[in-house]
């Protein structure tokens, strides 16, 4: 015979269906900020980062979900000396929450990202990106700045970039850049997942140093020692390749 509290979650899940942040309704909130990086913590969601012709930090938020014997969503938002925390908490028996925010960054501002748990995408910066995600894809388009990319559970992307320097670590991922232009130094690391750089080709020389514990290797672009052009690859658990874009 079922127990009164199995009975109660059946019949509560019963009327329980998918969530969907993209169609739940749409929340926006301005933060003032004068500084030149804006540092963001997150947790349990999506975010988006996008650079606008804005003076405050502009906040898009979605937020769907349902609970069962438990709280939430209960999303918050905040910004304090100079950090943006963007959380929703979903704290049950059973739960089913999903949301999302884009954030709005007033050009020329850097920025820097703690995410606990969710994807991070930004597109379009010229300034440095500091992103790392505890349980999320990291992923970066059409962007000329610095980057420094971490996922701890999650996939490394980063497509059509042109910054001088790429740092990327992923310790259960994929890692896949593309570049658009000549980097001073690319930089990566992945404890289980393959590493696949794009770089220019042509004339350039490349200092490349590849290592795969447990895979292949493969380089297709002209090398030399010499290079000030240093590209470094390691994957511990998957294949290694560098190759040309064109």
């Amino acid at each position: 015979m079922a127990s009164g509290g199995a009975v109660l979650v059946a019949l509560a899940l019963t009327g329980c269906g998918s969530t969907d942040a993209v169609d739940a309704p749409v929340e926006h909130k301005s933060f003032a900020f004068s500084g030149q990086t804006l540092t963001i913590d997150t947790a349990n969601t999506t975010l988006e980062l996008v650079p606008a012709d804005v003076k405050k930090v502009e906040v898009t938020r979605q937020v769907d979900g349902w609970v069962v014997l438990g709280n939430g969503p209960d999303p918050s938002w905040i910004m304090r000396d100079g950090t943006l925390t963007l959380k929703v908490k979903c704290e049950a028996l059973i739960s089913n929450c999903d949301s999302r925010h884009q954030v709005k960054v007033p050009r020329g501002v850097a920025v820097t990202v703690h995410g606990d748990n969710g994807r991070i995408v930004a597109s379009g910066f010229d300034t440095p990106l500091d992103l790392r995600s505890d349980n999320g894809r990291v992923t970066v388009r059409d962007s000329s700045g610095p980057l420094k990319l971490g996922s701890d559970n999650g996939g490394i992307v980063a497509e059509g970039i042109s910054g001088s320097s790429v740092t990327a670590d992923s310790d259960n991922g994929a890692v896949r850049l593309g570049f658009t232009a000549v980097p001073t130094l690319v930089d990566t690391v992945s404890d289980n997942g393959e590493v696949v750089i794009e770089l220019p080709g042509g004339s350039t020389s490349y200092a490349v140093s590849t290592e795969a514990d447990n895979g292949n290797t493969s380089v297709e672009v002209p090398r030399s020692d010499d290079s000030p052009h240093v590209v470094r690859a390691r994957s511990n658990n998957g294949e290694v390749t560098v190759r040309s874009a064109n």
